[in-house]
C-alpha cells in the first residue's frame, strides 16, 4: 500500500478521533482506512492508536510518529504545490448530469479557465452515468447515495432537497402536514428513480418514506421545478434549484419540519496516478464553491 497516504489517512484519524470520520473526510471507505492504519502501525512497528468501543486513543508510540507524519505531509504539499505550479494544459473532460453541469460544476469553469487559460474543458451532460474508462472520462461529478466501487469517490459536498409546490395547488389542493399525506397528492417526480419512494428523517432523526405517485415525471429537476410554479403538483427538488422560485413566492415549502434525504456530490476518477493536475485543482474548486455556499445559506437561515 502506498506509505505516504497511510500517513495522510493516520494524520486525519488522530485530528478527528474517528475511523469513520476520517473515511467521511477523505472519500474512502471505513475498512479501507483500517487497512491504512494496519500499514501505518506495520511500518512503525508499534501500536499507534488504542481502539475501544467508545473512542480512539493516541499512544506513546503514536504521539512520535505523528510529529514525523506531520513532516511528511508537508513536505508532500509542497511537491503537490510545485506540480500544481507547472502549466496546467491539456484537455479535462468531464461529465455530469444536467443539473450538475448548471447548477453546481458550470458557475466555477469560467473563473477556473480564467486562471489556467491553456487548459481545455470538455463537458460531456449525460443524465445517465457513462464508462469513465471507455468513454474517456477524466472525473464524473455525479449525485448519489451509492457511488460506483470501482471508482474514486472523493466527497464534495451534499444536495439539499426540498419538497414544494405553487400557493396556487395548495389553495386548491390543501397543503399535506405529514409524509405519509404525500401519496394523496399528485406529484412530480424524477424519472430516473423507479417506484418513486421519498424518503425523509423528522425532527428526531426518525427515518420515514412514502411511495408517492403523479402524472408527469422529468429526468430534469428544472423541469419538474417549473411544473410545480405552473400549479401542476408537488415536486421534490434540490434547493438549488427551487431557491430562485420560493424567495420570489412561486413556491412554497411544504413539510419544514421533515428533510429529504440527502444526498452526496462526488467526483469519481479511476487512478490517483498520473492523474491530469487540473483534476484535483477542479474538484478544490467545486467542494470551496459548495462549502460557500452551505456557509451562506446557514447564515441566511439561521
Amino acid at each position: 500500500m502506498d506509505r505516504v497516504t497511510a500517513a495522510a489517512v493516520f494524520n486525519r484519524i488522530c485530528e478527528l478521533g474517528s475511523l469513520s470520520a476520517a473515511a467521511r473526510a477523505l472519500g474512502m471507505s471505513r475498512p479501507m482506512v483500517s487497512r491504512y492504519l494496519e500499514e501505518m502501525e506495520n511500518w512503525a512497528g508499534a501500536r499507534l492508536i488504542h481502539r475501544s468501543s467508545r473512542r480512539l486513543t493516541i499512544t506513546p508510540a503514536g504521539e512520535k510518529i505523528l510529529q514525523k507524519t506531520a513532516q511528511l505531509a508537508r513536505l508532500s504539499e509542497e511537491i503537490n504545490d510545485h506540480a500544481s505550479h507547472k502549466a496546467i494544459a491539456g484537455t479535462l473532460r468531464i461529465a455530469c448530469a444536467h443539473f450538475t453541469a448548471t447548477q453546481i460544476v458550470g458557475p466555477v469553469i469560467p473563473g477556473f479557465l480564467a486562471r489556467y487559460p491553456d487548459l481545455r474543458i470538455e463537458m460531456e451532460i449525460n443524465n445517465q452515468p457513462v464508462s469513465l474508462i471507455s468513454e474517456r472520462i477524466d472525473v464524473a461529478i455525479r449525485i448519489t447515495d451509492a457511488p460506483e466501487p470501482a471508482a474514486i469517490a472523493r466527497h464534495l459536498g451534499d444536495c439539499v432537497s426540498v419538497v414544494c409546490a405553487s400557493p396556487g395547488w395548495l389553495q386548491r389542493h390543501g397543503e399535506p402536514r405529514t409524509v405519509a399525506e404525500l401519496a394523496q397528492h399528485n406529484c412530480l417526480c424524477y424519472s430516473r428513480f423507479a417506484g418513486q419512494l421519498w424518503h425523509f428523517e423528522d425532527e428526531q432523526s426518525e427515518k420515514l418514506s412514502v411511495a408517492v405517485s403523479g402524472n408527469y415525471s422529468a429526468g430534469i429537476s428544472s423541469l419538474l421545478c417549473e411544473a410545480a410554479m405552473a400549479d401542476a403538483g408537488i415536486a421534490m427538488v434540490p434547493e438549488i434549484e427551487a431557491r430562485a422560485g420560493l424567495q420570489s413566492g412561486r413556491l412554497v415549502q411544504i413539510l419544514p419540519r421533515y428533510a429529504p434525504r440527502r444526498l452526496g456530490i462526488y467526483g469519481l476518477y479511476m487512478s490517483r496516478e498520473h492523474t491530469p493536475a487540473a483534476l484535483k485543482l477542479l474538484l478544490d474548486e467545486v467542494k470551496a464553491a459548495l462549502v460557500a455556499d452551505a456557509q451562506k445559506q446557514s447564515g441566511a437561515t439561521g
